[in-house]
């Protein structure tokens, strides 16, 4: 048997009236959890993970409901205006498939979703393009986009070991800033120098930064692990065992 969307709208209307709970949220409390459904809609697709993938889906779906249902009390819009803007925005930027435009390849989409956009935004320069992408992305994605516009205009390196180049210059800079026992402040800034470069040489692989980072801490959590259980095995804790020992272990995590 299948629930209609009405449904879940009317199921939101009894909960702001009925739970304390989802009475008392707002739009700004709600933000974490949004955030949070996000990322677990995206860890149930690298676990290609189907099961996983609807429940996540349907919570993140909630929350579009929830934002739509507060706004709508504060007579602002409700979850069907939500709807009629995002088709309407699908047929103004989908040109080539609503309108006369032909395009061959996924770049020309791109190119010009990137133009219409740019023109519905009214942003007519490189930096307001910038400042337009989002702050709140994870830092290494927001860089990566910041550093393709900039690339589209020209302001690049030449090739890839250019930019490779700049990462070992910003390390230096970075290990001379500690030397001098410079503040937090500036080691802050340096570190992030390097980490805007390191994104650079990325881009010239099409290595999506965030995700290279993902899947590090993915693989250093189970050589991690590796070495919990030997410990265990060993009848030590961690705490117990030296550096050299959990190495040893490291190494060997790292063979299988």
């Amino acid at each position: 048997m299948k629930a209609s969307f009405e449904e879940l709208v009317r199921i939101m209307d009894i909960l702001r009236e009925k739970c304390p709970w989802d009475r008392q949220q707002t739009h700004e409390s709600l933000k974490k959890y949004l955030i949070e459904e996000t990322y677990e809609v995206l860890e149930a697709i690298d676990e290609n993970d189907d099961v996983k993938l609807k429940e996540e889906l349907g919570d993140l779906l909630l929350q579009v409901v929830f934002h739509a249902k507060i706004a709508q009390e504060r007579g602002a819009f409700d979850i069907y205006e939500v709807i009629y803007d995002i088709c309407q925005k699908m047929r103004k930027r989908h040109t080539h498939v609503f309108g006369d435009d032909s395009f061959e390849t996924a770049d020309e989409v791109l190119q010009n979703w990137d133009k219409v956009k740019s023109r519905e935004k009214q942003i007519e320069t490189v930096s307001q393009a910038m400042r337009s992408i989002p702050r709140h992305l994870p830092a290494l994605m927001r860089s990566y986009k910041v550093q393709e516009k900039a690339a589209k205009v020209g302001f690049d390196w030449d090739n890839y070991k250019d930019a490779l180049k700049k990462v070992y210059e910003e390390l230096g800079e970075f290990e001379e800033s500690l030397s001098k026992n410079d503040s937090q402040e500036k080691l802050e800034e340096e570190l992030g120098d390097v980490l805007f470069a390191v994104v650079n040489v990325a881009r010239f692989f099409s290595i999506d930064p965030e995700e290279a980072l993902s899947k590090t801490v993915k693989k250093f959590i189970t050589r991690f692990s590796y070495i919990e259980e030997q410990a265990e095995k060993q009848g030590k804790k961690l705490n117990e065992m030296s550096l050299k020992d959990m190495d040893k272990f490291w190494e060997e995590a790292k063979k299988i």
